[in-house]
């Protein structure tokens, strides 16, 4: 029965996505992303002897979470391929080039069909999933091929369909993994709790990233010329909610330079932003700039990419979403050794109650909240220093992760059979 309402979820998710891509530009890559999948998957990877490896993320932000473990297992086997599949257009379309993988494609619509068809062609040595995205006909086929299947950085909460009554198609694909590597013990105990114990507690592996990143940094020129020695809060990933609290907020800091990498860098988003701070410059107006003096306090980025490096810049960090659906990475800006500021809407994100604990993160719900904090922080270079290092040394503390998720693989031969 459970299967029965499953099938009505995916025929009703395909029929709404159909609808939906005759105006919204998301769904319409969704569509077009998977036209003639089987063929192009086929003529990709049947021209190939090699085993292959196969990752699965949802979106952009999991991808960013699985890429240490595929970059680590790609340098240790040189001898398999390896395949990266994406749900979301959010993450295609920004990643459909990335050079850490053999091929980038999007991941078929779940059915017991297309899941059988993928498999065919793909036939993994070894497939690892990103902290969810469970597809029960994959997961399923998975199981029935004997193939091992990985969850890394997989976070559990209790509200979840997995640990509710009505969860049992949900506890089914979850008996399908061959191991998690969960985040914490809550998600540790969540699991035992429905009798799965295939199970270590690892951390998160995004930990890993975005060291990894720090620690390979290259300075971005226009950047450093727009800062100079200017106290500068960079907001990135901001939404609308975050812009015009930050706007309220700075309003009287004159000497305060804001650098502000919006989610979403479509044209109406960019001009909406140009309207809240009048005087901002783009930076791709920047770029050819070089020979003139910078008269603005404020600049827009207006592209994908840049954001992991500009926190390297900031005196102070905003991490946005917190008045929306939920706070992006506050772990880009930790890294770096910056007191992160974020809205009420961070909860559900543990890194963020870490920071928080830890003196490295600060809440705030309004932009009188957002003024005075900016104002302790730059008349009290103490607190600054204090609140900059407890964040740093909160991403040190808990990187490793993936170093133990490539020892589970080596152990326990899975590379092998």
């Amino acid at each position: 029965m459970a299967v029965f309402f499953y099938n009505i979820f995916l025929f009703l998710y395909r029929t709404g996505i159909r609808i939906a891509s005759l105006w919204n530009k998301k769904a319409r890559l969704w569509l077009d992303g998977r036209k003639n999948i089987f063929d192009r998957l086929s003529a990709e990877l049947r021209t190939q002897d090699s085993k292959i490896i196969w990752f699965h993320c949802s979106s952009l932000g999991e991808f960013e979470q699985g890429r240490p473990v595929i970059e680590k297992l790609k340098s240790q086997n040189p001898d398999f391929k390896f395949l990266l599949t994406f749900f979301s257009p959010s993450g295609y379309e920004i990643r459909k080039d990335y050079k850490g993988v053999d091929w980038v494609f999007y991941l078929p619509l779940d059915s017991k069909r297309n899941a059988k068809a993928f498999f065919d062609i793909v036939n993994p040595a070894l497939a690892v999933f990103v902290k969810y995205d469970y597809w029960y006909y994959y997961l399923i086929e998975s199981k029935k091929r004997k193939i091992p299947l990985l969850l890394v950085s997989g976070i559990f909460r209790q509200d979840q369909p997995f640990f509710k009554w009505y969860g049992n198609l949900h506890r089914s694909m979850l008996k399908c993994f061959t191991h998690f590597f969960a985040q914490d013990k809550e998600s540790l105990q969540l699991l035992q709790s429905i009798n799965i114990t295939n199970v270590t507690v690892t951390g998160d592996t995004r930990f890993d990233r975005v060291s990894e990143i720090a620690e390979n940094f290259t300075p971005i020129q226009e950047i450093g010329k727009f800062c100079v020695d200017s106290t500068v809060l960079v907001a990135g990933s901001t939404w609308p909610e975050d812009e015009k609290l930050i706007k309220e907020a700075t309003a009287h800091f004159s000497d305060l330079r804001i650098i502000i990498a919006p989610h979403e860098i479509h044209k109406e988003h960019i001009d909406q932003l140009k309207l809240i701070f009048p005087n901002a410059m783009l930076y791709s107006q920047l770029k050819t700039h070089n020979t003139q003096p910078i008269t603005s306090n404020c600049l827009i980025i207006d592209n994908i990419g840049m954001l992991s490096k500009l926190y390297h810049y900031a005196t102070i960090a905003y991490v946005g979403g917190g008045f929306n659906k939920g706070i992006h990475n506050t772990l880009e800006a930790a890294v770096y050794g910056k007191p992160v500021l974020f809205g009420p809407n961070y909860k559900k994100f543990k890194e963020a109650v870490g920071l928080i604990e830890i003196g490295g993160g600060i809440s705030i719900t309004s932009s009188s909240e957002l003024s005075v904090i900016l104002q302790k922080f730059i008349n009290d270079k103490i607190s600054l220093e204090l609140s900059g290092k407890n964040s740093f040394d909160f991403v040190k503390q808990n990187k490793g992760a993936t170093e133990k998720i490539i020892h589970y693989i080596k152990a326990n031969r899975l590379l092998t059979n």
